[in-house]
Parts: structure tokens; C-alpha cells; sequence
């Protein structure tokens, strides 16, 4: 990946969106060009898909986003909590990261008692032993 691709990925971030022939002209690449530089990201697995930002307060149909800090149990391994979460109802993104917690998963809920469903299995299913959920208000548009 050279600095090309590095300023195409950046763009695509912005606007994923964008046309391959906007897409040249800001990076200074024909349209195919720039399409052909998308379609090797993609193919070598650096761009793994398009996604739509929807602003949690804007939509109605999940009721609560919410983020939960999970910190596995001493005798589950990373393998075992991955299968179990993701095959949970309402599980939109499950990210392993550094700091206090193990992962945060990011969960879509219908209201309180739906996410009170959803930590009690986390726990009993999913080889959690602690957690701390953030509700989300609402979203900034991302740039």
C-alpha cells in the first residue's frame, strides 16, 4: 500500500459514496484508475466492506444502541467468547481492544428489559464476567 492508496482509504472514509471519477480527480488518477486501486483494496482484503452510519437517535426500529465493555471470564478464551457473542440476537460489532476491558461490542436493543436479556446472556452464554454498558444519545456526523 503506497501513499496513493493511503489518501483513496482516506476519502472512501469521508464518503464512501463518492464517484470513481470525483475519486481520480481529488487523487489526481483516471476514473478507472482509481477504481481499479478500490478494487485491489478490496480484493487484498484492506477495505472489507461499505457501511451505512445511522444516527441512533434517528432510528426508530432498534430503539437503544448501546456499548457494552465486556471483560471475559478467567477460563474463556477470545475463540470461544467471538462464536458465542456473535451468534446473539442485536450484535452489531464485537472489537477486541486494549485497556480495562477485552472487547466492546456494540448491540442494538428494543429498550431496557432487551438489554437486561442481552447482559444476562453475555454472562451465562458468552463466558462474561464483567461489564459496563453505554448508552448511546446520539451520533455526530462523521467526516
Amino acid at each position: 500500500m503506497d501513499r496513493l492508496d493511503r489518501e483513496i482509504l482516506g476519502i472512501l472514509q469521508e464518503d464512501a459514496r463518492i464517484s470513481y471519477r470525483d475519486l481520480g480527480v481529488r487523487v489526481g488518477l483516471s476514473a478507472n484508475a482509481a477504481a481499479d486501486r478500490v478494487r485491489r483494496l478490496r480484493r487484498d482484503g484492506v477495505i472489507r466492506g461499505f457501511t451505512v452510519i445511522i444516527d441512533p437517535a434517528a432510528d426508530t426500529r432498534t430503539g437503544l444502541v448501546v456499548f457494552i465493555d465486556v471483560t471475559l471470564r478467567i477460563d474463556t478464551t477470545n475463540e470461544v467468547f467471538e462464536r458465542a457473542v456473535l451468534s446473539l440476537p442485536g450484535i452489531t460489532e464485537v472489537v477486541h481492544v486494549t485497556g480495562g476491558h477485552d472487547y466492546l461490542v456494540r448491540a442494538a436493543v428494543a429498550d431496557t428489559a432487551a438489554l437486561d436479556g442481552l447482559l444476562r446472556r453475555l454472562k451465562r452464554e458468552a463466558g462474561v464476567a464483567h461489564s459496563s454498558t453505554r448508552v448511546a444519545l446520539r451520533a455526530a456526523p462523521a467526516r
